[in-house]
């Protein structure tokens, strides 16, 4: 059964580019999934770690700190298993780790744990909200790291190049 409309990615043949991300087999490669069932994994997995940590970002403003960072910390861990959909775990662990990003990813991978010391062992709402922007901003320099000459028009439009 053909299904129609935008979500039929299989139908549009081959417009969509084999590009890096669906090079060689995803960690789900023993499921037999397609093109089309990885991405939407991968788009499921994003859209359920953005819930969750929509979900905990409204605990934490009625005052529930562990359920905040829990629920924070577990949607951006899905968010980070939707990728093994697309190039898979140790392809991306790789790439996390090339000279590049390294930093920032041991930054970001950091202030992951830091939430949830924030929350259960300090018991700080003011800590756990600075680890939270320290991860989306470490993220964020890791994202721009896969976008040519992204970091530097970044920090020319700052004023730091």
């Amino acid at each position: 059964m053909a299904t129609k409309g935008w979500f039929n990615l299989e139908a549009v043949g081959g417009t969509i580019p084999e590009t890096q991300f669906f090079e060689g087999d995803s960690a789900f490669s023993f499921l037999g999934l397609t093109r089309t069932q990885r991405l939407y994994g991968f788009v499921g997995c994003l859209a359920i770690g953005f819930v969750l940590s929509i979900l905990g970002a409204i605990l934490l403003f009625i005052g529930a700190l562990g359920s905040f960072a829990a629920l924070y910390v577990l949607g951006t861990i899905i968010s980070l298993i939707g990728t093994g959909f697309l190039i898979g775990f140790f392809k991306q662990l790789k790439l996390m780790f090339k000279p590049v990003r390294v930093a920032a990813t041991i930054i970001f991978l950091a202030s992951i744990v830091l939430v949830l010391v924030g929350a259960f062992v300090i018991g700080s709402d003011i800590l756990c909200l600075i680890f939270v922007i320290i991860e989306y901003l470490a993220y964020t320099w890791y994202t721009l790291s896969y976008i040519p000459y992204a970091r530097t028009s970044i920090l020319k439009v700052i004023g730091m190049a």
